[in-house]
């Protein structure tokens, strides 16, 4: 049960994906790599189920939009207690088709991460079992998230410099 290294990790990724991999970096000494959409499910499985990494825990899945590229990049946080290591997962996907395979296959707590995600960023998980809203109002018609929509709402009254004294 010993502990594994990034670079433990990228040998044996590279020696199963090679360049199905790509953007490979540690970052403050998180290994970070992407992949495409079409393998993202392979690489996550094998990551999960692969007895030498363990990567049986799901600690997070977000988005990041990327308009000057116009993409969106679905993130995957993955942790191995067991190994002590975390890494970084990212798909990029065409923000004006923001589709991607849900991860509840592997990982039951993808379900409300994934339901968060298409929430605040419109991403769709294909084969998710119930993708729909999870924080804000079902009618809202937009994806607040994505970087077309100011941070504050424009008209709110109580953000007024003159109730501030300024």
């Amino acid at each position: 049960m010993g502990k594994v290294t990034n670079t433990e990790v990228i040998d044996l990724l590279g020696a199963k994906f090679a360049e199905q991999l790509f953007d490979v970096h540690e970052p403050f000494g998180l290994l970070t790599f992407s992949t495409t959409k079409d393998r993202l499910l392979s690489v996550l499985s094998f990551l999960k189920e692969n007895g030498t990494v363990d990567f049986s825990f799901l600690t997070d899945i977000t988005a990041v939009h990327y308009p000057e590229k116009g993409q969106i990049a679905v993130v995957y946080h993955l942790h191995s207690m067991q190994k002590g290591i975390r890494v970084r997962l990212k798909v990029f996907i065409d923000e004006n088709k923001p589709e991607i395979p849900s991860a509840t296959s592997l990982w039951n707590a993808a379900n409300w991460m994934e339901r968060e995600t298409y929430d605040f960023f419109g991403v769709k998980f294909q084969g998710h079992p119930d993708l729909r809203r999870i924080l804000n109002m079902d009618d809202l018609g937009v994806h607040p998230m994505l970087k077309q929509y100011p941070l504050e709402d424009p008209n709110r009254v109580d953000k007024k410099d003159e109730y501030f004294g300024r």
